[in-house]
């Protein structure tokens, strides 16, 4: 049986230079591309490149158009709430007479005296 031989300089330099041109000629032996293919294929990119750049277009169109919507519903909301307290604040509250507080509290009693089944 025989042991391992460590390969000298020259046999690896021999090893690298042969992987060397066995690479190239299987790179060279490939068929080269059609041109009509190669414009087909850059025409297909460039399309597809188009219409994603069309789609972020309409989606940053949604998104400036939903932020400007809800910034307007932000402002009418705030329009209403100081129009509310300005009316609030112009308009006395009703006070409520004694006689009209004893009338509800007679009802609430009835309808109470109701609830429970008695006359």
């Amino acid at each position: 049986m025989q042991g391992y031989k460590e390969p000298s300089f020259q046999d690896r330099m021999a090893i690298a230079q042969r992987a060397k041109t066995k690479a190239l000629a299987q790179l060279n032996s490939k068929a080269p591309i059609d041109p009509a293919e190669q414009a087909r294929r850059i025409a297909s990119r460039t399309a597809k490149e188009e219409a994603q750049q069309v789609k972020r277009a309409a989606a940053q169109e949604a998104k400036a158009a939903a932020q400007s919507a809800k910034e307007a519903a932000q402002r009418v909301k705030h329009d209403e709430d100081r129009l509310a307290a300005k009316t609030s604040l112009a308009a006395p509250e009703r006070v409520l007479t004694e006689a009209e507080l004893k009338t509800a509290r007679d009802l609430r009693y009835a309808a109470r005296k109701a609830r429970k089944g008695r006359s």
